[in-house]
């Protein structure tokens, strides 16, 4: 087992893009991003099932237009918090709101509005973002908020677009790589003990000079952390299979109460994506499967599988202030080289070569116990809807995925999913229990 005593230690660069010109090619890249994930299934005009993890293919790729333009030209700064329908200044589509302000129109309305054709769509994202590149060539040092939070939105759609592919077995987008099989680990990664201390949680003001800082970051704050000891890499598709294969989704008191009845409504046998081929598990990768590949992490888990998992294991999942604790005392693992950006399609070894921490940033995102709350002092920014809403039903995720952007992701941001979600690209590590 090793022992960390010295925090402060190197964390993965956190490219994040500031200057004006970095923001534009940053915004372009996002937008290039944007229209080629859904490029190769659109000639079709798919109509997706109205099922609550996924939205209409018109609606989403609409809805990064249309946030673009709201925020980046429409809003203004200091003035309210939103624009009542088209009252202010005017969409490039009539009825803009009405079709794609995600905070009035119910999910599942979506599916009968009257959406442009994919003609439009594709001249509504080029407008808009030519909008928003003039708007930015414009702007000046210390004004450009609104830019950063329209290219981490459109960031987070990007992966969203990968995870509906991935739900609903259609293709990949052109290009996205296949990550090789990884037999089984032939030693394990081991716990990381840590002393415990005063973790500095969150956010500071100053953090937004070198990166954008979500409002649920905030305020930091001390929070006193009890030693623990964390694995050094995540649960892995052979690990997991242990559990299934030990009768683990039979088993009532391997789940909290709250997890049994999901797993009862959900109808779940195996996780999401698996199926049983005489014998052995496959696991699908988008409209293909695949052998299980024994030593790369296990994604597509929901919270309650991965509690389920740590009871049957003796281990227990961190609180997010403890995965913060470590990977801000820590350095990434794998000489700082990161699974982030799509350079893979998936995850890959869940170990690092050196039975360091592997993969605390990228990779997979990482379930933790801690239910979605407000850190001390919260106050909502000016897009209130991002996380005030969900406070309280939903959990915390870590670390960023194969998918995520290097740009958006570092190690004090909170993502946060109801515990029963599964499409997300999210696995799990543990932590000894005391």
């Amino acid at each position: 087992m090793g022992r960390i005593d010295r925090i402060g230690a190197r964390v993965p660069a956190h490219r994040a893009p500031k200057s004006r010109e970095a923001l534009a090619v940053a915004l372009a890249d996002a937008r290039e991003y944007t229209r080629r994930c859904y490029a190769h299934v659109a000639a079709g005009d798919p109509v997706f099932p109205c099922i609550a993890t996924v939205n209409p293919a018109r609606w989403e790729l609409g809805h990064v237009g249309w946030f673009q333009e709201y925020w980046c030209r429409r809003h203004e700064a200091g003035g309210p918090a939103r624009i009542p329908s088209e009252s202010g200044a005017p969409s490039r589509i009539v009825n803009a709101d009405a079709l794609w302000d995600s905070a009035r129109v119910p999910h599942d309305a979506r599916w009968s509005l009257p959406l442009p054709d994919w003609r439009a769509i594709d001249r509504y994202l080029d407008d808009t973002l030519a909008d928003t590149q003039d708007a930015l060539a414009a702007s000046r040092d210390g004004e450009r908020y609104f830019f950063e939070l329209a290219l981490y939105h459109e960031d987070m759609h990007g992966e969203a677009l990968l995870m509906t592919l991935q739900t609903l077995a259609l293709p990949p987008p052109p290009g996205l790589r296949e990550p090789p099989g990884v037999p089984a680990s032939r030693s394990a990664a081991g716990d990381l003990a840590f002393p415990g201390g005063t973790l500095v949680a969150g956010s500071r003001e100053g953090d937004a000079r070198d990166r954008f800082v979500f409002d649920n970051e905030m305020r930091a704050h001390d929070v006193r952390v009890a030693p623990f000891a964390i694995a050094g890499s995540c649960v892995t598709e052979g690990e997991f299979a242990a559990f299934v294969d030990d009768g683990g989704y039979r088993r009532a008191d391997l789940w909290t109460d709250e997890g049994w009845r999901w797993l009862a409504s959900a109808g779940r046998r195996l996780p999401a994506y698996w199926r049983d081929s005489g014998g052995s598990f496959e696991v699908r990768w988008f409209d293909r499967w695949r052998p299980l590949s024994p030593g790369a992490s296990v994604q597509h888990v929901s919270a309650h599988e991965a509690q389920a998992w740590c009871n049957w294991a003796g281990r227990r999942l961190p609180s997010e202030t403890e995965w913060e604790f470590a990977a801000t005392a820590l350095p990434s693992g794998d000489d700082g080289v990161a699974n982030l950006d799509r350079s893979i399609g998936g995850p890959v070894a869940a170990a690092s070569a050196d039975a360091g921490a592997a993969h605390l940033v990228g990779n997979v995102w990482e379930w933790t116990s801690s239910p979605f709350l407000p850190y001390p002092g919260f106050a909502p920014g000016a897009y209130a809807e991002y996380s005030q809403p969900w406070f309280g039903d939903h959990h915390v995720l870590r670390g960023g995925s194969w998918a995520t952007r290097s740009r958006l992701v570092h190690p004090r941001m909170r993502n946060f999913y109801k515990p029963g979600r599964h499409d997300a690209f999210a696995g799990f590590r543990t932590c000894a229990r005391d």
